[in-house]
């Protein structure tokens, strides 16, 4: 974790800042999923007065690749000097062109952010907590992708948490899943050449 030598003026200030914020409101629709979302600025919008309040700010970097992705790092400041980098977000782009790569760039700053802060989108519907079905929690099939020792073991694993976040309508989580076994795929075909040189 990258940060800076102290962090407890922010870490004090992020709390009240939380305490203080509400969820983002799903104001755009997704015509594909029939669904609303919190869009980037519905994101902003929720936690810009408890941020300016306590002294918070953020920055989102863009890190180079020679992939078809876009990287985003969000880091977290305070009025002391104090910050914080909430790592790096990488999301594969589905359209190579200009509205793909922006697009996928809007997507992952809007996750990246949301996760740095801790802003979760709120029903749009009074019924809808009960309505809809709990997603899925990922980190299992993350860390089955990961741990992964062949080829085969990892396409089945992946088609997996795939499938279940096809069955939420989880577009972050597909997303998330296919980078991991991009890297995943990229480890083994490594050890794979490797080994076969070493004989």
């Amino acid at each position: 974790m990258n940060k800076s030598d102290s962090i407890a003026g922010l870490a004090a200030a992020l709390a009240k800042a939380q305490g203080a914020m509400k969820g983002a409101i799903k104001d755009s629709a997704n015509p594909f999923f029939k669904s609303k979302y919190a869009d980037l600025s519905s994101v902003v919008e929720a936690i810009r007065a408890a941020f300016s309040a306590n002294g918070l700010s953020y920055i989102q970097t863009v890190e180079p690749s020679d992939k078809d992705e876009v990287r985003i790092e969000t880091t977290l400041l305070h009025s002391s000097g104090e910050w914080i980098s909430c790592g790096v977000l990488a999301l594969p782009v589905s359209k190579h062109d200009a509205q793909g790569f922006g697009s996928a760039l809007t997507y992952a700053r809007r996750y990246s952010l949301s996760a740095a802060v801790g802003v979760a989108p709120e029903d749009d519907d009074g019924n809808a907590a009960s309505a809809t079905k709990p997603k899925d929690d990922y980190t299992k099939h993350l860390l089955a992708i990961a741990a992964a020792p062949t080829m085969d073991d990892l396409q089945a694993v992946f088609k997996t948490g795939y499938k279940a976040a096809q069955a939420t309508q989880d577009t972050m989580a597909m997303a998330i899943l296919t980078t991991a076994k991009n890297k995943r795929k990229e480890v083994l075909q490594r050890t794979e050449s490797f080994l076969e040189g070493s004989q």
